[in-house]
Formats: structure tokens, sequence, C-alpha cells
């Protein structure tokens, strides 16, 4: 496998990332061009780089960053039709509060909406554990869940976008619905704060979703 020096001295394998932008071009032929969709890929892959503490699956990982963000480019562009609301949700970390906004709005939704999360400064350390463990004691897995930088072209395809204390770092465009939630960062609570902080949450989330979704009839 070929590997060649990235910004922040990271090792970049470029044979397994031409692969993985291989089938992402075929994923998205007549939608995204081919060189647009490799910049995406090595452009993930270095971004997640930048703070991953580890890198063992590191390509995988900015396979499907790079899906997620080629998805949103073509949908910003209206190359690809929106079928529900997009949500994004925003914090410092990404590994706390607007992780648990995101599952508990796929959970709750029931797939009505489709949610994204991301953070000003990522964390390379993963999910909070307190975070997977009273998320499982409400039946949600995030196990597959990582932390994820923010980017321009998720801001751009959100419908609703929701910060949790990361300032300024949001782009603002209009036309969007931006929102500010002052929440307790879990970071450093014991497990009864977290759950408190994921009530809170989930209270927040069903008045939005009553808020963007239809009322079924």
């Amino acid at each position: 496998m070929t590997v060649s020096p990235g910004q922040g001295g990271l090792l970049v394998p470029e044979a397994v990332l031409r692969r993985a932008a291989e089938r992402l071009a075929d994923r998205f032929e007549g939608i995204v061009g081919a060189e647009t969709v490799e910049r995406v890929v090595f452009e993930s892959y270095t971004a997640l780089g930048r703070t991953a503490t580890v890198t063992a699956h590191l390509t995988s990982l900015a396979e499907r960053f790079a899906k997620d963000r080629l998805t949103a480019l073509a949908q910003s562009r209206g190359l690809i039709v929106k079928t529900v609301p997009e949500i994004l949700y925003l914090c410092v970390h990404n590994s706390g509060r607007s992780q648990m906004a995101a599952a508990l709005t796929d959970h709750l939704s029931g797939g009505r909406v489709h949610v994204r999360s991301a953070g000003s400064q990522p964390s390379g350390d993963g999910i909070l554990p307190e975070v997977v463990e009273v998320l499982a004691e409400i039946g949600i897995d995030v196990t597959e869940a990582y932390p994820k930088p923010l980017t321009d072209d998720i801001v751009r395809a959100a419908d609703a976008v929701v910060t949790m204390g990361c300032g300024d770092a949001c782009p603002v465009y209009p036309g969007k619905r931006y929102l500010d939630w002052d929440l307790a960062d879990p970071a450093g609570l014991d497990l009864d704060g977290v759950r408190r902080v994921r009530d809170e949450i989930r209270g927040r989330v069903e008045d939005l979703l009553a808020e963007v979704l239809p009322a079924e009839r």
C-alpha cells in the first residue's frame, strides 16, 4: 500500500483511498464528478486524521464521511431531491450533546427526518462512554457513531441547524432555521448528570419534531 505525507504529517494510504473514491464515484455517477469525489475522499481522511488518536479504521470512516458529504453537496445543489427535512446538530467536540440530539432525533422521528451532527473542534477520542451508556439505557445504539468536523457542505444541505455551545464557528446561510440550545456539556458529569442532559435534549427534540414534521392524519 502506497502512503504519502498529508497535512500535519499524516500518512495517507493513497491506494486504499483511491479505491474508496472509485466506489463513491460509481455511486454518484451523473451527480458529482469523479475528480470532486476523489478530492472529498482525501479531504475527509485528512480532516478526520487531524484529531484521531486511533487511526486503525480511519480509511473506512473517511469513506463514510465522504459519502455523507457528497450526498449533502448534491442536495445543496438540487441534484438529489430531499424527501424529508434535514436537521444538523453542532457542538464543540461532537462527542456528547450533538451526538445525543442526533441519535434521539433519528430514534423519535422514525425516519421522517434525516439528521447529521458535527463539531467545531471534533474529539479524537470517540463518543463519550457515558453518552453511549445513557443512550443504550433507552435502547439507542451509537457504537458506530464517530465525531466529525464541521464542513460547509453539510451546513448548506441542512434545513434546520441547532447549535450547542459552538459559538460563532457555524457559518450562517440565508433561508435556514437556526436554533441555539443552552445545554450542559456531558464531559465531566457523572452518569446522573448525563442522564439529565439526555432527558432535556429529548424534550427539545420532541418539540422540534412537532414543528418541522407535518401533522399525522
